[in-house]
């Protein structure tokens, strides 16, 4: 009598050539159930049914065929443990030496976002990580797969080791099983949190190793890159056509590039650079290749070695004007065969698509010492309708679009955050300073000559009226900020002395 084999797998891939080697060459039977039973007997490979196997049918339209005594005996049973053995013996329960199985495909299901909450439910597989986690539990006589790419592996651990699997082996894919469970159980608790408005009072998070990187932000910091789910998405879905390996540094500042660049319209031609996840140039134009000049002229210092993201096609005229300095990173929905042969030239760049700009997380992560910290994710909308104009001198149309621009960027620059614009592009960038008043010193210092008729928002509150004064002196004209200071009106009095506009969103975008 051979040893006994379960296969049972939402995920068919390589279990039929498993499945023949199994019986041809280690003298296994197989017990299956469901589809995988049956291409398995299509195969010509001889299966016994669960159902036969037990001898209790498959009930509920499938819903419980494993939950057994002969099932779970026969993998919960110590070899080592006379009981055990006297007790499997008298209930006709054989030992099961190997468990393959996978689940049902519940996050792929919940991918879809017309799924109905019944449809998502349905794949909520519950006999598949019973089998999974009592194999993982006795790894000490029990080998559990719980992933094809474990296939051969196995198999050459059987060809080693006179047809057993070694106990290192057992334990690393019991190791791997207690993993996938967790992360499938995560996946439903959040999916199930999804559908409240509330964070949830467990929060999980899990990952799939996608790349190991060289190291982190430093080199004696090890680092790896995982994905979230078991599809693709966001920059693990994103195509690199060219370029050197992207470091954890890179992957950081591309997260930030896409934040940005989701901004805006992608109607409208626009361009951001960015440097250590701060943007140094930002515009909007009437072509790529004029928003990007106008981006890069912004900060042509800052810009060298930088990540630049374009919320349009990259084309020809564009990838021209990208050879002419050192970049880091170019991210783009699309790139024309003339940009990509322009680019070429420059090898060593690293050229990203990522067709969906807009695919950011809904929630935000950040580890601090004995736990996370969740929050959901900045994505409000602005719009200029509901803001509140508090000065005498009302602003045009045109003066509302520019103030809405400076004011978007300014969402995405460290606080304390300034942001000087003009024509729809930046003149100067504060970024993370202790004080709003150094922000602004060094966002006018920056912009220079040009910041007269400019405009400036904050993404912070002024306490005083100092701020307002030196933006005045410099020759700004329009002010954006969130207001909600008990000396707003010091500030809204300076702005109506000098003759500035001044408008209050009524909420703040701190970037941390």
């Amino acid at each position: 009598m051979g040893r006994l084999a379960l296969l049972s797998v939402s995920d068919k891939t390589g279990i039929i050539d498993l499945a023949q080697q199994l019986v041809k060459e280690f003298d296994f039977e197989l017990i299956s159930s469901g589809g995988t039973a049956k291409i398995l007997k299509e195969a010509g490979l001889t299966v016994t049914k669960v159902s036969e196997y037990t001898g209790s049918p498959e009930i509920l339209g499938g819903r419980v065929k494993t939950l057994h005594p002969r099932i779970h005996g026969g993998i919960l049973g110590r070899r080592n443990v006379p009981q055990d053995g006297e007790e499997m013996e008298a209930n006709h329960i054989r030992p099961i030496d190997l468990v393959v199985v996978n689940l049902y495909p519940f996050e792929q299901t919940i991918a879809n976002p017309n799924v109905t909450v019944a449809e998502a439910i349905e794949q909520i597989d519950i006999g598949g990580p019973t089998l999974l986690r009592a194999s993982a539990k006795n790894f000490a006589h029990v080998t559990v797969l719980s992933n094809p790419k474990y296939y051969e592996t196995y198999l050459q651990e059987l060809q080693k080791n006179n047809g057993e699997s070694s106990l290192s082996f057992r334990q690393k894919m019991a190791g791997e099983t207690f993993g996938l469970t967790h992360a499938y159980d995560g996946a439903i608790t959040n999916y199930f949190a999804s559908l409240s408005d509330d964070l949830p009072s467990r929060f999980t998070v899990s990952g799939t190793e996608f790349q190991s990187l060289r190291y982190g932000e430093n080199p004696h910091q090890s680092a790896t890159w995982y994905q979230t789910g078991t599809q693709a998405s966001g920059w693990a879905a994103a195509t690199q056509l060219q370029g050197k390996e992207l470091s954890y540094n890179n992957l950081v500042d591309l997260e930030a590039a896409r934040r940005i660049i989701a901004e805006f319209d992608p109607n409208k031609p626009a361009v951001a650079i960015l440097k250590h996840t701060n943007p140094c140039g930002v515009a909007l134009g009437n072509t790529l290749a004029n928003a990007y000049e106008k981006a890069f002229n912004a900060d042509s210092i800052s810009a060298f070695g930088g990540i630049v993201v374009l919320n349009q096609p990259l084309d020809g005229d564009t990838a021209k004007l990208l050879t002419n300095t050192f970049l880091e990173c170019i991210v783009t929905p699309g790139c024309s065969e003339e940009a990509q042969q322009i680019l070429n030239t420059k090898s060593k760049v690293r050229v990203l698509i990522l067709p969906n700009l807009n695919s950011g997380p809904s929630q935000t992560v950040k580890v601090i010492a004995g736990g996370l910290l969740v929050q959901d994710s900045d994505d409000v909308v602005d719009t200029v309708d509901s803001w509140k104009i508090v000065t005498e001198k009302q602003p045009i149309p045109e003066q509302l679009a520019e103030l809405l621009f400076a004011w978007k960027v300014t969402k995405h620059v460290k606080s304390n955050a300034i942001v000087v614009t003009k024509n729809l592009t930046t003149l100067g960038i504060g970024a993370g300073q202790m004080n709003r008043v150094g922000s602004v010193k060094i966002a006018l210092e920056q912009a220079g000559e040009t910041v007269k008729g400019g405009y400036l928002a904050s993404d912070g509150f002024f306490p005083f009226d100092d701020s307002v004064r030196t933006a005045a002196a410099a020759g700004i004209e329009a002010i954006v900020q969130p207001g909600g200071s008990l000396k707003d009106k010091d500030s809204i009095a300076a702005a109506n002395e000098l003759g500035l506009v001044m408008v209050l969103t009524g909420i703040r975008h701190f970037l941390h």
